[in-house]
């Protein structure tokens, strides 16, 4: 980020060194190759260090330190594509709790975000297309509680999540933004079954199905029947974070690019001495620095709470997925051949950036929000 205060740049600088220490990209080829989602011991070492808790208020056990310390992690942890549920949980479910949550939940679940000892997620999605206007699960008021019925896809950290916050219908019918309630569901509830999917990301993604799910009155996070105004404030600062990460990996491939170029010769030259190839990483160079501009502006205008952070989320999203998509192609292209082999990395952040692009709203669904706002 452009201008960090001392505590900040002690957090940049500490998770640059274990990132590049402890979790670089062959760390994740081997997670891979060995069929898991993630390092349970690198989540422990990434928990102990606190930033698990970035976003988490003091009194419940965290650091406080906004949306921008948190960007500063997920930027150097997109760079060495460390799989964990530090976005999920530290990020996207601490915020959650924090804004929807009663007294009660938060003191309950935010202690156990900060210290990495339960993993929360969130599971909005139905389709293959991002829409909270679409949930079609149901909770129907039943006793003092309420019965939920249907199916989440694509929950991010599915399989090892402690409990979800499950976006269900109350009222009112699929396509309407009214009568969403948000509910904290424990994972192991009876009538919760778990499917892992398979991604060629190789994260951990999950289909939920919800049968006869009962949970009391005490699990709405909010008001009952009115979580889409806040819940799109929680979706903006996760965006906000999948924007981080996905500058981080930009920020990699330029790198791993431009030294390729300058140590690899064709007709007995120096790839980087091809005008071409300079006009090409001068133009992803700027496409950088722009990715970079909007995000240190998103991640204020969040923490700030101010009326341009939805506008600056949407920018985020949209600029630098477009960006993330453009810069791993070139990545892929300018290492020729060895681009396209398993052996080398460059296949692991094309495959991401795609992931991340779609998630929450891809970058076409964030332009139609950005015209709906300026009623283009």
């Amino acid at each position: 980020m452009a201008v960090l205060n001392e505590e900040q740049q002690m957090l940049r600088d500490g998770a640059l060194d274990w990132v590049t220490d402890r979790a670089p990209v062959s760390a994740f080829r081997r997670t891979r190759d060995a069929g898991e989602v993630f390092d349970t011991g690198l989540w422990q070492e990434i928990a102990r260090m606190g930033w698990a808790g970035i976003v988490v208020p003091e009194d419940h056990g965290g650091s406080d330190f906004g949306v921008t310390g948190m960007g500063l992690v997920l930027e150097e942890m997109g760079k060495q594509l460390v799989a964990s549920p530090l976005f999920i949980s530290g990020l996207v479910a601490a915020t959650a709790l924090k804004e929807m949550g009663s007294e009660a939940q938060k003191a309950e679940w935010l202690p156990k975000i900060a210290d990495g000892s339960a993993v929360l997620t969130l599971a909005v999605d139905e389709g293959t297309r991002h829409d909270t206007a679409k949930t079609a699960l149901t909770a129907e008021a039943s006793g003092d509680g309420y019965t939920l019925s249907g199916t989440k896809v694509q929950v991010i950290e599915g399989m090892a999540a402690d409990a979800m916050l499950v976006l269900a219908r109350t009222s009112g019918k699929v396509g309407e933004t009214e009568g969403l309630t948000l509910f904290l569901v424990p994972a192991d509830a009876s009538g919760v079954s778990r499917t892992p999917l398979k991604t060629f990301d190789h994260r951990g993604f999950a289909k939920v199905a919800f049968d006869n799910v009962r949970v009391g009155k005490d699990a709405i996070l909010g008001a009952g029947g009115q979580a889409h105004a806040p819940l799109e404030k929680v979706l903006d600062v996760a965006r906000v974070g999948i924007a981080c990460e996905m500058l981080g990996m930009c920020q990699q491939a330029f790198d791993t690019t431009l030294a390729y170029l300058k140590t690899r010769s064709q007709f007995d030259t120096i790839l980087a001495q091809f005008q071409a190839l300079q006009h090409r990483m001068a133009e992803l160079f700027m496409e950088l620095q722009l990715a970079r501009s909007v995000v240190e502006h998103a991640v204020r205008e969040i923490d700030a709470g101010g009326e341009g952070a939805a506008e600056a989320a949407v920018l985020a999203k949209a600029f630098v997925g477009d960006v993330s998509n453009k810069m791993t192609r070139q990545m892929i292209q300018l290492h020729g051949g060895i681009g396209m082999t398993d052996q080398y990395d460059a296949g692991f952040y094309i495959k991401r950036s795609r992931v991340l692009e779609t998630t929450f709203g891809n970058s076409a669904q964030a332009c139609e929000r950005w015209a709906r706002m300026h009623d283009y």
